[in-house]
């Protein structure tokens, strides 16, 4: 399976809920960082770290939270996504839509490395 598969595969198991398929790809060693003033900002690493400080909060913070890929450029090892995220914060019932680029790093079938970059302020506001 080719990066480009792996992380369609990825988003894929995010569209259909599935948090195991999410994480089946990641490496165990996996370094993934949400960007600086996002929610749940910070860099984690391990498939169980990821999983529950972000996947599954993000599930119990937000009502019908995606994260839709528009655009995937297969840069080898490199896979940049662009998309869009969506949801309604439960707390405030305030909807929000904000692009994202994640920027994935595969090697050896397994994803190494994830960055993500996002207008915070649009995710923020949906907050307050």
């Amino acid at each position: 399976m080719t990066p480009l598969q792996i992380i369609e595969d990825h988003y894929a198991a995010s569209a259909r809920g599935d948090l195991d398929g999410m994480v089946a790809p990641f490496a165990p060693d996996v370094e993934w960082t949400e960007m600086a003033g996002f929610p749940y900002a910070g860099t984690y690493h391990g498939p169980a770290a990821v999983r529950e400080a972000v996947f599954e909060r993000l599930g119990v913070d937000w009502a019908g939270y995606e994260a839709v890929p528009e655009q995937l450029v297969d840069g080898g090892e490199s896979v940049v996504a662009f998309g869009t995220y969506s949801g309604t914060y439960r707390a405030t019932g305030k909807a929000m839509r904000a692009r994202f680029v994640h920027h994935w790093t595969v090697r050896d079938g397994r994803v190494v490395r994830f960055e993500q970059f996002t207008d915070t302020h649009l995710v923020r506001a949906a907050m307050s």
